[in-house]
């Protein structure tokens, strides 16, 4: 009997309220690939559109904004938005790690909630931290060159990112 390859992250960005990525990780298979960081920096990039439709819904209670879009049978973008427009998405990889096509796999609404919780978690962490100052990563202050890079480079908080990737799975309640 066939084992279906469980589904896994393959990238995880986090974008400023300004729509400027402020961090993305790539998790395996995809860390080695030639062109994956351009190719998911692309991803990210084009569900922003869809984040802000989604954010304009009135009826919606959750910060899960749910599948933001499939990009093919193996690719897909989730979305989560905090109360103050920090965006978390998901790339979702539906052959796994192991990159062997996946027949008849698929996740429910809310699977990704407990990386996206973990994901809220770690950056409030980060906030906490006195040395990192948020608007010193807005595009407006790196062009003015009173700003940082746009990019945040805690290396506990890209630890944190990596980790929250690697551990989720699909059914699992808590990171």
């Amino acid at each position: 009997m066939a084992v279906n390859p469980t589904p896994s992250i393959a990238c995880i960005g986090i974008i400023g309220k300004h729509d400027n990525p402020l961090h993305i990780s790539l998790l395996p298979p995809h860390t080695n690939q030639p062109g994956a960081f351009l190719e998911f920096s692309f991803l990210l990039n084009t569900s922003l559109d869809i984040f802000d439709l989604r954010a304009r819904d009135r009826n919606r209670v959750d910060q899960d904004l749910g599948l933001l879009h499939a990009v093919d049978e193996r690719l897909s973008v989730w979305g989560w938005q905090t109360g103050t427009g920090t965006r978390f998405a998901i790339v979702l990889d539906m052959w796994g790690r192991e990159g062997k096509e996946a027949v008849g796999m698929g996740i429910k609404e809310g699977e990704l909630k407990p990386a996206f919780r973990a994901l809220q978690t770690a950056y409030i962490r980060l906030l906490q931290n006195p040395f990192y100052m948020p608007d010193d990563h807005t595009p407006m202050a790196v062009a003015s060159g009173k700003g940082k890079s746009s990019q945040i480079k805690s290396k506990k908080f890209i630890a944190e990112v990596e980790r929250i990737g690697m551990t989720w799975r699909p059914g699992i309640s808590v990171i």
